[in-house]
């Protein structure tokens, strides 16, 4: 069996994949959001959603035949992958307890540039002039989407640019891991790790009492929905990673911010403003641009 390492770069199914990423993960967040505002602990809906990953896709990559036979390397980058994870999760969870969806997601998108830097200093990864005007166009159509929070929320508006330093941090240890460890099971075993972590917690500090859920059958439905969508979501990224660099993929994930507002708008009735709408479709414009660059880059045809 040829080496994950040794397979090339295909950063037009990297591309796709990262779409499908950021059409995914709006709705786990605006899942997560429903769940915070009624008052469920932070630590308890992260915790669902790590069972749920592990519980879903360690006995996948099993019959998939992925081993889980992790170099000492591979283990200890998993684990530093799966703090990583908890932490951006518990950040943006809470930064939407009380912010918009979409006004979290604008904030975030600092990350494509964090992540341009990161490629750039500890990768290796080329950063030419192309894809850093795209970044820096992107950032400019999100600075358009942000609406002034300070004062509304207080230092909580911090939440969502450490998000975006954690996740940055989270995506090249995925992209160095991906080469080594096949998609499904550096998922489940992440999804294990913390799993098995915050039970812990959970098991020290005891478990939050759920407030009453408008629901037939409370909050169990909606938290079992909001992990498999969650690890749907970040099983795309994660094979994304595989097959394109992390400064390939920056720019398109600007797309998440536009249909972050679509579903923040369709659930919550949240709506940018006029100046917001211009930036959304900045983010659009680039990351099409993108995607046809790439495209030429790899000789796909149309």
């Amino acid at each position: 069996m040829t080496a994950p390492d040794a397979q090339p770069d295909r950063p037009v199914l990297g591309l796709s994949l990262i779409v499908l990423f950021c059409l995914a993960i709006p709705f786990s967040d605006a899942l997560s959001k429903l769940m915070a505002e009624a008052g469920l602990a932070v630590v308890a809906i992260i915790a669902v959603r790590f069972l749920v990953q592990g519980g879903v896709l360690v006995p996948a990559a099993w019959a998939m035949g992925q081993s889980f036979r992790f170099s000492a390397t591979g283990w200890w980058l998993t684990a530093a992958r799966t703090a990583l994870q908890v932490a951006g999760l518990w950040t943006i969870v809470t930064a939407l307890r009380f912010m918009p969806l979409a006004d979290t997601m604008a904030i975030v998108f600092v990350m494509p540039l964090i992540l341009l830097l990161f490629g750039h200093l500890f990768a290796g990864e080329h950063v030419g002039p192309h894809r850093l005007a795209a970044c820096v166009a992107g950032f400019g159509g999100t600075l358009m989407v942000i609406q002034p929070a300070f004062a509304e929320v207080g230092w909580i508006v911090l939440l969502p640019l450490a998000t975006a330093v954690i996740f940055a941090a989270f995506m090249m240890i995925t992209r160095r891991l991906s080469r080594e460890v096949g998609a499904v099971a550096m998922q489940g075993a992440s999804g294990a790790m913390g799993a098995a972590g915050l039970a812990a917690w959970l098991a020290a500090f005891g478990v939050p009492e759920a407030p009453p859920a408008p629901f037939p059958g409370g909050w169990w439905p909606i938290l079992l929905l909001a992990g498999l969508v969650g690890t749907l979501a970040h099983l795309l990224m994660t094979a994304s990673l595989r097959y394109a660099p992390s400064s390939t993929l920056a720019p398109m994930q600007y797309l998440e911010i536009p249909m972050a507002t679509l579903v923040g708008w369709a659930v919550f009735g949240e709506l940018p403003n006029g100046l917001a709408a211009v930036g959304i479709v900045v983010t659009i414009a680039v990351g099409l641009y993108v995607i046809a660059r790439e495209r030429r880059a790899a000789q796909v045809p149309a």
